[in-house]
C-alpha cells in the first residue's frame, strides 16, 4: 500500500472510531493506531474492506489476546460483496447461472474471517444492521456437509438465523468480516 493510500485509510478509520464510540467504549485511538501500524496485514485487510464498502470499525477487546476486535460496520451487507454464494464447493455446484465467487473464498482472499454466528449477534448489539439485506455466517460442518448454508438478518427488531442451500445468492446477500489486532 502507498504512503498516501495508507494515510487516508488510517484517516479513515479514526474519523469512524472517534463518530462511533459507542462501539468501543474505554478504548483509545492511539492504542488501535499503535497496533495497526504494526500490522501491515491488517491494513491491508482493512483497506480490502473499506473497499468493497465494509465501514470496518472497533468493536471489542479481548483481554485474553490483548487483540482489537475490527468488523465490518456498514447499516446493511457490505455492496462490494453480495450476489456470492457460500463457498467453493458450491460455486462448482452450480451449473449455470453462476455467481461471481463465494463468500468464504472471498473472506480468505481478504484475510478476514467470516463472523460466527455468537459473532454476528454481538454485533447487534452495538446497533441495527442487515435491515434491508442479509450475510452469510460461519457455518458448522455439519450443516455445511449437507448442503445448507447459514445467513443472518435483523427483521422486526429480531435477529433471526436462517439456512439456504450454500449454493444459493441473492443480490442482497452477502458477508460481514471480522480481523483482529
Amino acid at each position: 500500500m502507498k504512503a498516501q493510500e495508507r494515510k487516508a485509510l488510517l484517516q479513515t478509520l479514526q474519523e469512524r472510531f472517534e463518530q462511533n464510540m459507542q462501539r468501543h467504549k474505554g478504548t483509545a485511538w492511539a492504542d488501535v493506531l499503535a497496533r495497526l501500524e504494526q500490522n501491515p496485514g491488517a491494513l491491508k485487510s482493512l483497506r480490502e474492506m473499506e473497499l468493497t464498502g465494509g465501514e470496518p470499525d472497533v468493536i471489542a477487546h479481548d483481554p485474553e489476546t490483548d487483540q482489537f476486535i475490527v468488523c465490518d460496520c456498514s447499516p446493511e451487507s457490505p455492496a462490494g460483496r453480495r450476489s456470492i454464494c457460500y463457498d467453493r464447493a458450491a460455486l462448482d455446484s452450480r451449473k449455470e447461472h453462476k455467481p461471481q465467487g463465494s463468500a468464504v473464498e472471498l473472506a480468505a482472499a481478504m484475510g478476514v474471517d467470516l463472523l460466527t454466528e455468537d459473532q454476528y449477534r454481538e454485533l447487534q448489539q452495538l446497533g441495527e444492521f442487515d435491515a434491508k439485506t442479509s450475510s452469510w455466517i460461519r457455518t458448522p460442518a455439519d450443516i455445511r456437509s449437507l448442503g445448507g448454508a447459514l445467513f443472518c438478518d435483523r427483521r422486526f427488531g429480531k435477529v433471526f438465523v436462517y439456512h439456504n442451500g450454500a449454493q444459493s445468492y441473492y443480490a442482497a446477500r452477502g458477508f460481514r468480516g471480522l480481523v483482529r489486532v
